[in-house]
Protein backbone atom coordinates (compact mmCIF):
# COMPACT_ATOMS: atom_id res chain seq x y z
CA UNK A 1 0.00 0.00 0.00
CA UNK A 2 2.63 2.42 0.86
CA UNK A 3 4.66 1.82 -2.37
CA UNK A 4 1.22 2.25 -4.18
CA UNK A 5 0.60 5.70 -2.65
CA UNK A 6 4.23 7.03 -3.31
CA UNK A 7 4.31 5.64 -6.93
CA UNK A 8 0.36 7.33 -7.24
CA UNK A 9 1.66 10.59 -5.69
CA UNK A 10 4.67 10.93 -7.92
CA UNK A 11 2.16 10.31 -11.10
CA UNK A 12 0.05 12.87 -9.72
CA UNK A 13 3.05 15.70 -9.57
CA UNK A 14 4.02 14.96 -12.95
CA UNK A 15 0.80 15.20 -14.28
CA UNK A 16 0.72 18.65 -12.24
CA UNK A 17 3.64 19.52 -13.65
CA UNK A 18 2.73 18.95 -17.65
CA UNK A 19 -0.52 20.74 -16.91
CA UNK A 20 0.70 24.05 -15.17
CA UNK A 21 3.29 24.12 -18.55
CA UNK A 22 0.13 23.82 -20.85
CA UNK A 23 -1.39 26.62 -19.55
CA UNK A 24 1.73 28.53 -19.16
CA UNK A 25 2.17 28.05 -23.02
CA UNK A 26 -1.83 28.64 -23.85
CA UNK A 27 -0.83 32.30 -22.20
CA UNK A 28 1.60 33.06 -24.14
CA UNK A 29 0.25 32.39 -27.19
CA UNK A 30 -2.82 33.98 -26.44
CA UNK A 31 -0.70 37.62 -25.15
CA UNK A 32 1.14 37.67 -28.44
CA UNK A 33 -1.58 37.36 -30.94
CA UNK A 34 -2.54 40.60 -30.34
CA UNK A 35 1.13 41.60 -30.94
CA UNK A 36 1.52 39.96 -34.07
CA UNK A 37 -1.99 41.40 -35.55
CA UNK A 38 -0.94 45.10 -35.06
CA UNK A 39 2.79 44.28 -35.94
CA UNK A 40 1.10 43.07 -39.35
CA UNK A 41 -1.43 45.87 -39.44
CA UNK A 42 -0.36 49.36 -41.92
CA UNK A 43 1.11 51.88 -39.65
CA UNK A 44 -0.06 54.86 -41.68
CA UNK A 45 1.89 57.47 -39.12
CA UNK A 46 4.99 55.71 -40.59
CA UNK A 47 3.68 55.80 -44.17
CA UNK A 48 3.00 59.43 -43.85
CA UNK A 49 6.30 60.25 -42.58
CA UNK A 50 7.66 58.05 -44.65
CA UNK A 51 10.01 59.34 -48.24
CA UNK A 52 8.93 56.92 -50.14
CA UNK A 53 4.75 56.93 -49.16
CA UNK A 54 2.68 57.42 -52.29
CA UNK A 55 1.63 61.51 -53.04
CA UNK A 56 -2.01 60.07 -52.49
CA UNK A 57 -1.45 58.26 -49.55
CA UNK A 58 0.31 61.28 -48.00
CA UNK A 59 -2.28 63.67 -49.13
CA UNK A 60 -5.67 62.19 -49.29
CA UNK A 61 -7.44 63.96 -46.43
CA UNK A 62 -9.14 61.83 -43.65
CA UNK A 63 -12.86 62.69 -44.98
CA UNK A 64 -12.72 61.40 -48.47
CA UNK A 65 -13.72 64.47 -49.96
CA UNK A 66 -12.13 65.01 -53.50
CA UNK A 67 -8.76 66.95 -53.70
CA UNK A 68 -9.13 70.34 -54.99
CA UNK A 69 -6.67 69.35 -57.80
CA UNK A 70 -9.19 67.32 -59.16
CA UNK A 71 -12.06 69.33 -58.61
CA UNK A 72 -13.80 70.06 -62.58
CA UNK A 73 -14.18 73.47 -62.29
CA UNK A 74 -10.07 74.03 -61.58
CA UNK A 75 -9.46 71.97 -64.47
CA UNK A 76 -12.01 73.78 -66.83
CA UNK A 77 -10.77 75.38 -70.09
CA UNK A 78 -13.00 78.90 -70.54
CA UNK A 79 -15.63 78.73 -73.46
CA UNK A 80 -14.06 79.87 -76.54
CA UNK A 81 -15.76 83.98 -78.15
CA UNK A 82 -17.91 82.52 -80.36
CA UNK A 83 -19.12 86.28 -81.66
CA UNK A 84 -19.13 86.53 -85.33
CA UNK A 85 -15.88 88.49 -86.60
CA UNK A 86 -17.26 91.40 -89.49
CA UNK A 87 -16.02 89.90 -92.94
CA UNK A 88 -15.02 92.40 -95.13
CA UNK A 89 -16.70 92.54 -98.23
CA UNK A 90 -14.69 95.25 -100.15
CA UNK A 91 -11.39 96.34 -99.24
CA UNK A 92 -9.99 99.54 -99.20
CA UNK A 93 -7.35 100.00 -102.23
CA UNK A 94 -9.30 97.56 -104.32
CA UNK A 95 -10.69 98.53 -108.03
CA UNK A 96 -13.69 96.56 -109.44
CA UNK A 97 -17.06 97.00 -110.55
CA UNK A 98 -18.48 96.25 -106.78
CA UNK A 99 -16.57 99.74 -106.04
CA UNK A 100 -18.21 101.05 -108.52
CA UNK A 101 -22.15 99.92 -107.50
CA UNK A 102 -20.36 100.89 -103.69
CA UNK A 103 -20.05 104.51 -104.69
CA UNK A 104 -23.12 104.66 -106.88
CA UNK A 105 -25.26 103.51 -103.52
CA UNK A 106 -23.11 105.82 -101.38
CA UNK A 107 -24.34 108.50 -104.09
CA UNK A 108 -27.45 107.79 -104.11
CA UNK A 109 -27.62 109.08 -99.95
CA UNK A 110 -25.57 112.27 -100.80
CA UNK A 111 -22.19 110.53 -98.95
CA UNK A 112 -20.44 110.76 -102.25
CA UNK A 113 -19.81 113.48 -104.18
CA UNK A 114 -18.23 112.71 -106.71
CA UNK A 115 -19.20 110.17 -109.99
CA UNK A 116 -18.16 106.45 -109.75
CA UNK A 117 -14.75 105.84 -110.21
CA UNK A 118 -14.23 101.87 -109.54
CA UNK A 119 -11.47 102.99 -107.22
CA UNK A 120 -11.67 102.77 -103.37
CA UNK A 121 -9.45 105.37 -102.18
CA UNK A 122 -9.89 107.97 -99.10
CA UNK A 123 -12.63 109.85 -100.75
CA UNK A 124 -14.84 106.42 -100.61
CA UNK A 125 -13.39 105.60 -97.17
CA UNK A 126 -14.29 108.56 -96.23
CA UNK A 127 -18.12 108.32 -97.03
CA UNK A 128 -18.38 104.79 -96.08
CA UNK A 129 -17.30 106.20 -92.54
CA UNK A 130 -20.15 108.62 -92.39
CA UNK A 131 -22.39 106.38 -93.88
CA UNK A 132 -21.01 103.76 -90.68
CA UNK A 133 -21.71 106.58 -88.28
CA UNK A 134 -25.07 107.43 -89.09
CA UNK A 135 -26.20 104.04 -88.87
CA UNK A 136 -24.30 103.20 -85.58
CA UNK A 137 -22.24 100.77 -86.82
CA UNK A 138 -18.28 100.63 -86.21
CA UNK A 139 -17.12 103.86 -88.11
CA UNK A 140 -13.75 101.91 -89.79
CA UNK A 141 -14.29 103.06 -93.18
CA UNK A 142 -14.15 99.56 -94.38
CA UNK A 143 -16.90 97.73 -95.99
CA UNK A 144 -17.83 94.64 -93.66
CA UNK A 145 -21.16 92.45 -94.76
CA UNK A 146 -22.73 94.51 -91.78
CA UNK A 147 -22.35 97.55 -93.73
CA UNK A 148 -22.50 96.21 -97.00
CA UNK A 149 -25.88 94.66 -96.19
CA UNK A 150 -27.21 97.44 -94.29
CA UNK A 151 -26.54 100.20 -97.50
CA UNK A 152 -27.81 98.07 -99.55
CA UNK A 153 -31.30 97.32 -97.76
CA UNK A 154 -31.76 101.92 -98.16
CA UNK A 155 -30.29 102.37 -101.52
CA UNK A 156 -31.78 100.73 -104.51
CA UNK A 157 -29.62 98.92 -107.05
CA UNK A 158 -28.02 101.28 -109.64
CA UNK A 159 -28.45 101.43 -112.61
CA UNK A 160 -25.47 100.75 -115.44
CA UNK A 161 -25.19 104.74 -116.62
CA UNK A 162 -25.03 105.40 -112.80
CA UNK A 163 -22.10 103.22 -111.94
CA UNK A 164 -20.67 103.91 -115.45
CA UNK A 165 -21.15 107.68 -115.96
CA UNK A 166 -19.18 109.26 -118.98
CA UNK A 167 -17.63 111.86 -116.72
CA UNK A 168 -15.32 111.77 -113.85
CA UNK A 169 -17.40 114.64 -111.88
CA UNK A 170 -21.09 114.77 -112.07
CA UNK A 171 -21.97 117.08 -115.11
CA UNK A 172 -22.36 121.08 -113.87
CA UNK A 173 -25.66 122.59 -113.44
CA UNK A 174 -26.05 124.33 -116.72
CA UNK A 175 -25.77 128.05 -117.69
CA UNK A 176 -28.35 129.68 -118.86
CA UNK A 177 -27.30 130.29 -122.38
CA UNK A 178 -27.18 126.31 -122.76
CA UNK A 179 -30.99 126.06 -122.28
CA UNK A 180 -31.77 126.68 -125.80
CA UNK A 181 -31.02 125.16 -129.26
CA UNK A 182 -27.90 122.98 -130.04
CA UNK A 183 -25.35 123.72 -127.41
CA UNK A 184 -21.71 122.53 -127.08
CA UNK A 185 -21.64 123.43 -122.57
CA UNK A 186 -18.71 123.55 -121.10
CA UNK A 187 -18.00 123.69 -117.79
CA UNK A 188 -14.37 124.66 -116.22
CA UNK A 189 -15.70 124.00 -112.88
CA UNK A 190 -17.01 120.35 -113.22
CA UNK A 191 -14.30 120.01 -116.73
CA UNK A 192 -17.06 118.73 -118.66
CA UNK A 193 -18.52 119.31 -122.07
CA UNK A 194 -22.28 118.52 -122.22
CA UNK A 195 -23.75 117.92 -125.92
CA UNK A 196 -27.23 119.99 -125.01
CA UNK A 197 -30.12 119.99 -127.89
CA UNK A 198 -33.06 122.12 -126.69
CA UNK A 199 -32.12 121.96 -122.95
CA UNK A 200 -31.69 118.00 -122.74
CA UNK A 201 -28.09 116.78 -122.44
CA UNK A 202 -27.38 114.08 -125.11
CA UNK A 203 -24.04 112.59 -124.22
CA UNK A 204 -21.56 114.26 -121.84
CA UNK A 205 -16.99 113.68 -121.30
CA UNK A 206 -14.69 114.68 -119.71
CA UNK A 207 -12.29 117.81 -120.51
CA UNK A 208 -9.29 119.76 -119.53
CA UNK A 209 -8.40 123.24 -120.62
CA UNK A 210 -5.03 125.11 -121.79
CA UNK A 211 -2.61 126.41 -119.07
CA UNK A 212 -2.87 129.59 -117.25
CA UNK A 213 0.16 131.15 -119.77
CA UNK A 214 -2.22 129.57 -122.72
CA UNK A 215 -5.71 129.74 -120.90
CA UNK A 216 -8.97 128.57 -122.63
CA UNK A 217 -11.54 131.73 -123.23
CA UNK A 218 -14.63 131.70 -121.68
CA UNK A 219 -17.52 132.95 -123.79
CA UNK A 220 -20.04 132.48 -126.04
CA UNK A 221 -18.96 131.49 -129.74
CA UNK A 222 -20.00 129.55 -132.17
CA UNK A 223 -18.35 126.74 -133.94
CA UNK A 224 -16.75 128.08 -137.34
CA UNK A 225 -14.91 125.47 -139.44
CA UNK A 226 -14.30 121.17 -138.09
CA UNK A 227 -11.44 118.85 -139.47
CA UNK A 228 -11.31 115.40 -139.03
CA UNK A 229 -7.71 114.58 -139.06
CA UNK A 230 -6.20 118.37 -138.23
CA UNK A 231 -2.94 118.80 -137.28
CA UNK A 232 -1.88 122.12 -135.40
CA UNK A 233 0.23 124.20 -137.90
CA UNK A 234 1.70 125.60 -134.96
CA UNK A 235 2.70 123.04 -132.46
CA UNK A 236 2.69 120.54 -135.11
CA UNK A 237 0.47 118.20 -132.80
CA UNK A 238 -2.38 115.90 -134.29
CA UNK A 239 -5.86 117.60 -133.33
CA UNK A 240 -8.16 114.63 -134.59
CA UNK A 241 -11.83 115.46 -134.30
CA UNK A 242 -11.26 119.23 -134.21
CA UNK A 243 -14.54 121.77 -133.82
CA UNK A 244 -13.03 124.88 -134.36
CA UNK A 245 -14.87 128.15 -131.77
CA UNK A 246 -12.49 130.59 -131.43
CA UNK A 247 -9.11 131.44 -133.19
CA UNK A 248 -7.14 128.41 -133.39
CA UNK A 249 -8.85 126.95 -130.15
CA UNK A 250 -11.41 124.00 -130.71
CA UNK A 251 -12.60 121.36 -129.19
CA UNK A 252 -10.77 117.91 -130.02
CA UNK A 253 -9.17 114.49 -128.97
CA UNK A 254 -6.19 114.87 -127.17
CA UNK A 255 -4.02 111.49 -126.94
CA UNK A 256 -1.65 113.06 -124.31
CA UNK A 257 -5.18 113.91 -121.83
CA UNK A 258 -5.91 109.79 -122.68
CA UNK A 259 -2.72 109.22 -121.53
CA UNK A 260 -2.05 111.43 -118.86
CA UNK A 261 -4.96 112.83 -117.66
CA UNK A 262 -4.91 116.20 -115.78
CA UNK A 263 -1.32 115.89 -114.86
CA UNK A 264 -0.88 118.12 -118.25
CA UNK A 265 -3.06 121.10 -119.94
CA UNK A 266 -3.81 122.19 -123.68
CA UNK A 267 -2.27 125.05 -125.16
CA UNK A 268 -5.94 126.75 -124.98
CA UNK A 269 -8.19 123.69 -126.85
CA UNK A 270 -10.75 121.85 -124.84
CA UNK A 271 -9.27 118.48 -124.65
CA UNK A 272 -11.20 115.17 -124.86
CA UNK A 273 -9.85 112.01 -123.38
CA UNK A 274 -12.84 109.67 -124.57
CA UNK A 275 -12.04 108.73 -128.63
CA UNK A 276 -15.82 107.21 -128.86
CA UNK A 277 -17.69 109.99 -127.05
CA UNK A 278 -15.58 112.84 -129.32
CA UNK A 279 -16.12 111.26 -132.59
CA UNK A 280 -19.57 110.79 -131.95
CA UNK A 281 -19.66 114.38 -131.12
CA UNK A 282 -17.86 115.26 -134.09
CA UNK A 283 -20.53 113.55 -136.53
CA UNK A 284 -23.59 115.38 -134.26
CA UNK A 285 -22.23 119.30 -134.11
CA UNK A 286 -22.68 121.26 -137.26
CA UNK A 287 -21.13 124.33 -138.20
CA UNK A 288 -23.02 127.38 -136.36
CA UNK A 289 -24.12 125.58 -133.34
CA UNK A 290 -23.18 127.47 -130.13
CA UNK A 291 -20.40 127.36 -127.96
CA UNK A 292 -20.38 127.85 -124.13
CA UNK A 293 -17.61 127.74 -122.14
CA UNK A 294 -17.87 129.37 -118.36
CA UNK A 295 -17.13 128.73 -114.81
Amino acid sequence: MALISVTGSRAAAAAAALLTGALLAGCTAQASEPTARASAAPDTSASAASPSASPSQSTAPATGSPSPAASPSATKKPKADRTPRPVVVIARGSSSARVRELQARLKQLGLFGRNPTGYYGDVTASAVRAFQSRHTLPASGTVTDRTWAKLRSVTRQPTHDAMYPPTANPVAKLDPRCMTGRVLCVSKTSRTLAWVVNGRVVSAMDVRFGSQYTPTREGTFSVFAKSRHHVSTIYHTPMPYAMFFSGGQAVHYSSDFAARGYAGASHGCVNVRDLGRISALFDQVRVGDKVVVYW
